[in-house]
């Protein structure tokens, strides 16, 4: 399975320049000052690159959900009980809960894929894709296999490639996963705990001081490599974030654009573009997240977020907010009226651009 993966991460072609220096072409001729729509002009020429072409449409983006459990929760460092992840994997697959009902809204499809869930889900809207029912608790070890970890990748990799979209998100629900992706962000950066971990959904100052001590401790008992990806999610790492890992490589693969949500999306993108740097072309950043480490994965990632609304609930809440933006950026791109269009002489900006711009 390993070679067969590293196969996957190999046939990942780089962003199209051509059609991105085509799309920057395009934009200057746009009847606007030269970069006064900002961000979205960075998107639309982004969008060029992932597909290839200059004009784009977002119809059918994908909100995918990877759901799992982790062992470290019984170590105090979440303030939910391990049941939520099950109970809202169902809730956001049956389109009850924050993410759920803003994609709703917006005509997002939603995929909810249980890759580990600590019990049986009977549910038919959620996808079965269960390797073991949790991860072991990475204090005592390592949280899985190698090659489980090597098989959720493989999930996430298999389920972004072939869904049904021209955008996906990626997005999770796990009790527990914060504790672990500022575990793989502090090995993977050589960062302490004390600037990659927060208080997730909410702890106190007690149960904090703990959660970095159980961060420390899993990475001292277990010694992950942090030149080996595949190395630190099994051993400190969750069968979500490897599994979101792999969506960030099957949607590259795939050339569609995959949307970054809050902190935990962040370090499994950051997996995603140590095991196959040709990723990062391919990622669209989303919201800030109130997680400490979520602006240290950013920053490692060469990305800056598009939005701040001081959002941190997970579930890939934020990418059905990006993939409205992204629509914005196609309608300027596609439908906006060059200077000649317009019928307007544009010399009077030849001074501004010689400058370059604002």
């Amino acid at each position: 399975m390993e070679k067969r993966l590293y196969d996957l991460a190999a046939s990942v072609r780089p962003p199209d320049e051509a059609a991105k220096n085509e799309a920057r072409r395009l934009q200057a001729r746009l009847a606007k000052p030269p970069g006064s729509l900002g961000r979205l002009e960075e998107l639309s020429i982004r969008l060029a690159g992932i597909t290839g072409r200059v004009h784009n449409e977002i119809k059918a983006p994908h909100l995918l959900v990877f759901a799992a459990d982790n062992g470290v929760a019984v170590r105090g460092v979440s303030s939910a009980p391990q049941s939520v992840t099950l109970k809202q994997a169902v809730n956001i697959a049956r389109g009850k809960t924050g993410a759920a009902v803003m994609a709703a809204a917006f005509g997002c499809a939603v995929t909810v894929c249980d890759v580990g869930i600590a019990g049986d889900v009977c549910d038919a809207a959620v996808m079965n894709k269960k390797i073991a029912y949790g991860t072991r608790d990475i204090v005592s070890g390592p949280a899985m296999t190698r090659e489980q970890a090597v098989c959720a990748v493989l999930i996430g990799a298999e389920l972004a490639s072939g869904a049904r979209a021209d955008a996906v998100g990626i997005g999770e629900m796990g009790i527990g996963n914060t504790t672990t992706a500022s575990a793989v962000l502090s090995v993977i950066l050589g960062a302490d705990p004390e600037y990659t971990a927060s208080r997730g959904g909410g702890l106190t100052r007690e149960a904090f001081a703990v959660k970095k001590a159980m961060i420390r401790a899993a990475i001292d008992k277990n010694r992950p490599n942090k030149d080996d990806v595949l190395d630190v999610l099994s051993k400190v790492g969750g069968f979500d974030i490897a599994a979101m890992c792999g969506a960030f490589i099957g949607a590259a693969y795939a050339h569609r654009p995959a949307v970054v949500d809050g902190f935990i999306s962040a370090v499994a993108a950051l997996c995603a573009v140590r095991l196959c740097p040709n990723v990062s072309g391919y990622l669209i950043p989303s919201h800030a997240s109130a997680e400490a480490g979520h602006k240290l994965a950013m920053e490692a990632l060469g990305l800056k977020t598009v939005f701040d609304l001081n959002m941190r609930l997970g579930e890939g809440s934020g990418c059905p907010l990006m993939f409205e933006t992204l629509r914005a950026a196609c309608a300027v791109i596609n439908n906006m009226a060059t200077f000649e269009e317009a019928g307007i002489d544009d010399s009077y900006l030849d001074e501004i651009r010689r400058e370059g711009g604002f």
